[in-house]
């Protein structure tokens, strides 16, 4: 018995995890398909329900995004149907044609995201620190020039450099990662 409910425990806290981590991700979903921020948010708050009621089909060993997607989408087009009255622009057809597409271009950030971390990992120290700084903590590049003691050209041409070695590292990773 003890150990069944710290199994729950522990799958209750990957749920839980998952979904708020995952709370940006969902909320440009739904947007993406309503194009209105407060009716987006209030869908968002409808999902989360559903979702935390449907905690027991939650598998933590599979993808959480695709699942929420999906109650997502009927939780979108459950509000289209009940708000059809209210002259609201898209149709459920529309809305499973764009959705099909919001998912698979999460589908490819995601893999982007996972080929990206080693990839940054692989630079310089320094180069790590310049990335860092410039796309994590939002330095301008003249504060990155200061931080330095660099032109600001310099660290221009720097990020620019980077930027083409993260590419190309990204695009290998990803290959690779198709070819297993």
């Amino acid at each position: 018995m003890e150990r069944e409910s710290q199994h729950e425990s522990t799958n209750h806290e990957a749920f839980v995890r998952h979904l708020t981590e995952n709370q940006t991700r969902l909320y440009g979903y739904v947007y993406s398909l309503l194009g209105d921020h407060s009716l987006a948010s209030d869908v968002v708050q409808e999902t989360n329900l559903v979702l935390w009621r449907k905690i027991a089909e939650f598998a933590p060993e599979k993808p959480f995004l695709p699942w929420a997607f999906a109650i997502a989408r009927f939780q979108v087009l459950a509000h289209i149907r009940d708000k059809k009255r209210d002259r609201v622009l898209l149709d459920a057809e529309l809305v499973e044609a764009i959705s099909g597409e919001v998912e698979k271009q999460a589908t490819q950030m995601d893999a982007f995201r996972d080929a990206l971390r080693p990839c940054i990992q692989k630079l310089t120290p320094n180069n790590r620190d310049l990335v860092e700084r410039r796309y994590f903590k939002a330095m301008t590049v003249n504060q990155l020039a200061e931080t330095f003691d660099r032109t600001t050209a310099a660290i221009k041409v720097a990020l620019v450099r980077i930027r083409r070695q993260l590419g190309e590292c990204v695009e290998q990773q990803i290959a690779s990662e198709g070819q297993r």
